[in-house]
């Protein structure tokens, strides 16, 4: 169970690496940053950059996960899983308080990563 629920904000964060990365200035992805077109030509290497962020995030949690399946790995995978989440909550806190209208882009990460570290913690 808990090793689903660390999926869920590592794939999201696969998908924000696709749309900041990979995706950037297209009109889909301006609709979803709420960008026109001139903002997103200006931010697109910022955005490129962004998008790595969230893919080591993700790569963090898959790569924990994979260490908890090891019984010598089991802990450095915790670390791992846990560091994952705990920096995607940390991300999505900053994201709140630096732009309020982004809100519900922040709770998309911050809700599935603070239910999935809950069983990590205890």
């Amino acid at each position: 169970m808990e090793i689903s629920l660390a999926l869920l904000p590592a794939f999201i964060h696969v998908y924000i690496f696709a749309l900041e990365s990979l995706l950037w200035g297209k009109k889909r992805t301006n609709k979803v940053f709420r960008m026109t077109e001139a903002e997103a030509q200006t931010t697109k290497l910022m955005a490129f950059n962004q998008g790595f962020y969230n893919l080591f995030l993700a790569i963090a949690i898959f790569l924990g996960l994979h260490l908890r399946t090891g019984e010598m790995t089991q802990s450095a995978g915790t670390v791992l899983v846990i560091y994952g989440l705990a920096s995607i909550i940390a991300a999505g806190a900053v994201l709140i308080l630096s732009s309020r209208q982004l809100w519900r882009a922040a709770l998309i990460q911050i809700i599935p990563a603070a239910i999935a570290i809950i069983p990590y913690l205890k």
